[in-house]
């Protein structure tokens, strides 16, 4: 498992188009058309309102202002109360709060896999 950048939840920030899209153009287009679909654009705006409301992600060790969910309670738990750059480092990992959000998502029980991989090859 190699992963350049893991979210706070253990989401592989490396293929995220939210975090892409600033520099990838095609993570741009999908991303300006899903903002589009949930209204949260005009069809006349694009990237440059993306990038001018900060409707991108720099991961969770990055600026709050351009966090995809500044207001994410994994964040605040993780990096912000307990200093913890992943779940995986914390002495209640994996909590039944964590456990319960990884079964929402097949990307989010991903994370969750890759948390346990990590927390494995620590000890």
């Amino acid at each position: 498992m190699v992963t350049t950048m893991l979210a706070a939840c253990g989401l592989d920030c490396a293929t995220c188009e939210l975090r892409l899209a600033p520099t990838d153009p095609e993570a741009a287009r999908v991303v300006v058309a899903w903002f589009k679909q949930q209204g949260w654009l005009s069809e006349a705006e694009g990237m440059a309102e993306v990038l001018e409301r900060g409707m991108f992600c720099t991961g969770c060790l990055g600026n709050r202002e351009t966090h995809w969910s500044s207001d994410c309670w994994i964040l605040a738990c993780c990096v912000d109360q307990r200093g913890h750059s992943n779940c995986s480092e914390c002495e209640s990992f994996a909590c039944d709060r964590l456990v319960a959000w990884s079964g929402q998502d097949e990307s989010y029980s991903a994370a969750l896999a890759r948390l346990r991989e990590l927390r494995t090859a620590a000890t």
